[in-house]
């Protein structure tokens, strides 16, 4: 692929970048589609490509050894994964599946390697979303060991919301997870889920549909938290 069709997807990786800056190294990348609930890679699969979200919706998982299915994250439209095992050449710690039919871009790892090493824009860039993630997981897994099921639940809703840009009174998050998707996100089981989000609705602070989640009482949201 040239330097120009790369940057022409508009990745936020490569947002402001020149083909210049990208002169001399060979880039190894494909474009995929994919069905529903394909998927990409599975847990210990020992591959290595980078790969870009373009359309469509994924998500990745980790499965314990008595099968419990723990959901780690939902990526948005332009997102990166899968730059560990392309970093460090070992299986992959989770699976990554197709929830609809999505198209992505894959890179290869030499590619990858080579781009951050070669282009510090990108080197810095990844080095400052791979802080984020761990000074996440460092929150997450203080709220499983600090906070009640429900306390999470409305955490999990709150930080959805933020992302979603969708924070204040009245917002609705379209495409909402599901109750099994939640549950795997906060270390809880679906059951405890589903009761955390009757009560919440009945309080009147959020209204819950299929995938539809309308939040009508920020401040009361938060306050469930204290």
């Amino acid at each position: 692929m040239k330097a120009e069709e790369l940057l022409g997807y508009g990745l936020p990786l490569f947002e402001g970048l020149k083909p210049g800056d990208l002169k001399g190294i060979p880039l190894r990348v494909t474009e995929q589609k994919l069905e529903a609930w394909q998927t990409i890679f599975g847990q210990e699969d020992n591959s290595y490509d980078l790969y870009f979200l373009l359309q469509g919706s994924l998500l990745a998982v980790f499965w314990t050894t008595q099968g419990r299915e723990i959901v780690f994250s939902r990526f948005p439209v332009g997102a990166y994964f899968g730059e560990l095992a392309a970093f460090d050449g070992t299986p992959r710690s989770l699976a990554v599946i197709a929830k609809t039919n999505a198209k992505v871009l894959s890179v290869k790892r030499e590619t990858f390697l080579q781009l951050f090493n070669e282009v510090p824009i990108l080197r810095e860039r990844i080095t400052k979303e791979l802080v984020h993630r761990i000074r996440t997981l460092t929150d997450r897994n203080m709220e499983m060991t600090t906070l009640t099921v429900e306390q999470r639940v409305g955490t999990y809703l709150l930080r959805l919301a933020a992302e979603n840009g969708q924070l204040r009174t009245g917002a609705i998050i379209e495409n909402a997870p599901t109750h099994a998707e939640i549950a795997g996100s906060i270390g809880a089981n679906r059951e405890m889920v589903s009761r955390s989000i009757s009560k919440l609705t009945k309080r009147g602070v959020i209204k819950a549909a299929r995938q539809r989640i309308e939040i009508t009482d920020p401040e009361a949201l938060s306050n469930e938290l204290v």
